[in-house]
């Protein structure tokens, strides 16, 4: 059974920072693409990071600069450093495994407020 669980969402004031943390369980971790995606209320999921299973790294636009990504394939585990957080930031962050197939997992919620 394929599990993704994210960890280290929770309230920070704007300038602050967290760690995502994704643990994965069920699939040969290192041959996975791994994503973080972001959903905020009322809108679309966006693709907010990427690392490719050789350890290339993407970002979009709106994080470049802020947002690091990160893989420990001896911990099957995926990391999204969050630094300098703005309140737009404020979504439920999920990651997702893909390659042959696609996985889920069940999301954290990230509050970026005073």
């Amino acid at each position: 059974q394929v599990q993704l669980v994210e960890s280290g969402g929770g309230l920070v004031q704007p300038g602050g920072s967290l760690r995502l943390s994704c643990a994965a369980s069920g699939i040969i971790f290192r041959i996975y693409n791994m994503r973080w995606h972001r959903q905020a209320p009322g809108e679309q999921r966006e693709l907010v990071a990427s690392v490719t299973s050789a350890g290339t790294t993407n970002y979009a636009d709106s994080v470049k600069g802020r947002f690091t990504i990160s893989r420990d394939n001896a911990k099957n585990t995926v990391y999204l450093q969050m630094n300098t957080l703005k309140p737009e930031d404020t979504a439920v962050y999920y990651c997702s495994a893909y390659s042959v197939d696609l996985y889920w997992g069940q999301g954290t919620q990230v509050t970026v407020s005073s």
